[in-house]
């Protein structure tokens, strides 16, 4: 059996793909595992059990933090979360509350810009779920303001875009502290060879265990769900380090 894709996203921040879809795809595709990592939220870890039960599939409960280091955006993943720890339930809902007020700012900026496209069309995209960049983009993309999401990233809300909008987020080196860095992301589809050597000698360098994810969010980026993997030891080792 293949390995364990450790970066996943859903409907429940800014996939495509609802978690139980994504599990039977995984399934479809002979992983051994799926990790939940959705943009701050733990949102969806219960339909993830649901759906892998009595399948054999390994669940990993994970999320991408929102983080910010000198100025540019990055995200941390975290795995085995406690979704009831009261620190945690707490800074998930001051991350969802500034994204959607950021999602307003980002919106009156391109309205500024004379663009026309309606904030309101941007919630029915998200649905329930958080506000995140690709549903701006989505919207963006329907209302012929551009082509592709892409280019609305690389245009406009990129971080130095002109209707970018910071939002709150964690310091990296708050968002490691509880459990320590245990791991890097190594292989990733959009790392080249040169980024994935650079990428495995630091993780060597720094005792790190080298991670395999697809980053995958459903279509956005043409489902490649599993297209990257960790082998099930190293995830056995991460579980070892984090004392999960």
């Amino acid at each position: 059996m293949s390995g364990i894709d450790l970066h996943t996203h859903s409907t429940a921040s800014d996939g495509t793909n609802t978690i139980t879809e994504n599990v039977a795809l995984a399934l479809e595709r002979g992983l051994a595992g799926i990790a939940i990592t959705d943009h701050d939220t733990t949102a969806g870890y219960g339909e993830a059990a649901a759906a892998a039960d009595g399948t054999g599939l390994l669940i990993v409960s994970g999320i991408e933090f929102s983080a910010e280091y000198d100025g540019a955006s990055l995200h941390v993943l975290a795995y085995w979360v406690d979704p009831a720890d009261p620190a945690l339930v707490e800074e998930l809902r001051r991350l969802t509350d500034t994204r959607f007020h950021r999602g307003e700012l980002m919106v009156e900026k391109l309205q500024a810009l004379g663009y026309d496209i309606s904030f309101e069309r941007v919630r029915a995209i998200a649905g329930d779920d958080l506000i995140a960049r690709p549903h701006i983009a989505q919207a963006m993309v329907e209302a012929g303001i551009v082509p592709t999401e892409k280019e609305a990233f690389d245009r406009f809300i990129s971080d130095d875009g002109v209707a970018y909008v910071p939002k709150h987020a964690l310091n990296p080196m708050d968002a490691l502290a509880a459990g320590g860095m245990g791991g890097l992301e190594v292989d990733h589809p959009d790392h080249d060879e040169a980024q994935r050597a650079h990428y495995r000698a630091l993780a060597g360098r720094l005792d790190l265990v080298p991670t395999g994810a697809s980053d995958c969010h459903g279509a956005r980026y043409g489902y490649r769900l599993g297209c990257e993997t960790t082998p099930v030891e190293l995830v056995d080792e991460l579980w070892r380090r984090a004392g999960a």
